[in-house]
């Protein structure tokens, strides 16, 4: 029984994990504004990969992401005027819409960034 819901468990993680493959378009209020931002991301297990874009980062690759349940986490590095910094995502998958909480440590900045899913 006990390995029954170990199996069960793993299943119902992936279940879960499923639901985020696919295209996410964001928003954030920043200090100079609306900011745009898509993600595509691609779940395998508790793995999360992926890719994402903006206007002003252009394409950054995602990196040690990680999902479980309906909390995902990962880190971009973007380049900004010559230097390289590290954001760091974290979120919760509500249906089709996922609110992310992203840091960047080395500026002391978070923004919040509202994401859904492209159809």
């Amino acid at each position: 029984m006990k390995h029954f819901l170990i199996v069960l468990a793993l299943f119902t993680a992936a279940a879960f994990a499923a639901d985020i493959d696919g295209t996410w378009k964001a928003t954030a209020e920043g200090p100079n504004g609306s900011m745009e931002r898509t993600f595509v991301f691609k779940a395998d297990g508790s793995k999360l990969t992926g890719e994402t874009t903006s206007s002003l980062f252009g394409k950054s690759t995602i990196a040690d992401g990680k999902i479980e349940g309906d909390s995902l986490s990962f880190i971009l590095r973007i380049k900004y005027q010559d230097n390289e910094m590290k954001v760091h995502y974290k979120g919760k998958i509500n249906g089709k819409e996922i609110k992310l909480t992203a840091e960047i440590p080395d500026a002391g900045r978070t923004i919040e960034w509202l994401a859904r899913k492209v159809e």
